[in-house]
């Protein structure tokens, strides 16, 4: 008898246990409001609309052969991406160059050298910010873009050379980028040179006359423009974070708030992947916080 009651007792618990776990499982599946929000916008319809806007003509072709890939992009790029947040057009295609050039995607960037120039920005403008990548990325890289984005501006009809942008001279690039780097970081490179070993520290004269002498100098992109440039080619990278903390805090010193730093690393998103997105994001978050 004992042991009957003891089964039956067993036998309760386990529908009792079964329910609430039933119960528990539905609430924890239940879609939460924020979900069911986000999926009531027409962003099919918006992402052509951009679309259309940004490739005139046979501008987008390099798209027309990615079935339904494509469409996925096209619907997540311009249907959320571009629609949410306070960067412009023309900054969007700015940074969007920046991260292809990086990645080395020259097809694609011939089409946004097309679709910048569509949205307003000047050939001088969109040169910049493919120069302004070399001192991460390498000559080679920048060169293999710098032609990419010829041909486009050929196809375009723009007139070659595009205007050079030059501000320094062989008398003077380390001087004015030094200075350039301490208006950025304002303790400037000159500890760094004192305090590096004899042989590092022609590093710390590269920085000021390469990095920031030779481009950060130049015309056509302000000072903001291009920090912020230069935090999404270095995030694009990946295995960066130093230096994309390094230039979040550059981008709060000239002017950047925290909501264009976190507009323009969502911009890079979609070219560069979740991990190295959530990466930079956190390097940010790090930065902001102190």
């Amino acid at each position: 008898m004992q042991m009957k009651y003891l089964l039956m007792a067993a036998a309760l618990i386990f529908v009792v246990g079964m329910t609430a776990g039933r119960a528990m499982a539905a609430e924890a599946r239940e879609t939460p409001a924020w979900a069911l929000e986000a999926q009531k916008r027409d962003r099919a319809a918006q992402g052509r609309a951009k679309f259309a806007e940004l490739f005139k003509g046979g501008d987008g072709a390099y798209y027309t052969n990615g079935e339904e890939l494509a469409e996925m992009m096209n619907n997540f790029v311009y249907g959320d991406i571009y629609q949410r947040g306070k960067l412009t057009d023309r900054q969007r295609e700015l940074i969007t160059l920046s991260v292809m050039t990086t990645n080395q995607t020259l097809d694609e960037l011939k089409a946004h050298v097309k679709a910048s120039l569509n949205v307003g920005l000047t050939p001088e403008e969109i040169k910049e910010a493919v120069y302004q990548c070399a001192p991460y990325i390498g000559f080679s890289k920048a060169l293999a873009a710098a032609n990419k984005m010829n041909e486009a501006f050929r196809e375009k009809n723009v007139k070659l050379p595009v205007e050079s942008q030059a501000t320094v001279t062989e008398r003077d690039r380390c001087e004015k980028g030094f200075q350039t780097q301490a208006s950025i970081f304002p303790p400037g490179l000159d500890g760094m040179y004192r305090n590096s070993p004899e042989n590092r520290k022609h590093m710390a004269e590269y920085l000021a006359s390469f990095c920031f002498g030779d481009f950060y100098t130049r015309g056509a992109l302000d000072l903001k423009t291009r920090e912020i440039l230069t935090l999404c080619i270095i995030s694009a990278q990946g295995g960066c974070d130093s230096q994309v903390r390094s230039h979040v805090q550059g981008n709060l010193n000239v002017g950047n708030d925290e909501d264009t730093i976190i507009e323009a690393i969502t911009q890079c998103l979609p070219y560069m992947g979740f991990p190295r997105t959530l990466n930079a994001l956190a390097c940010a978050a790090e930065v902001i916080k102190k």
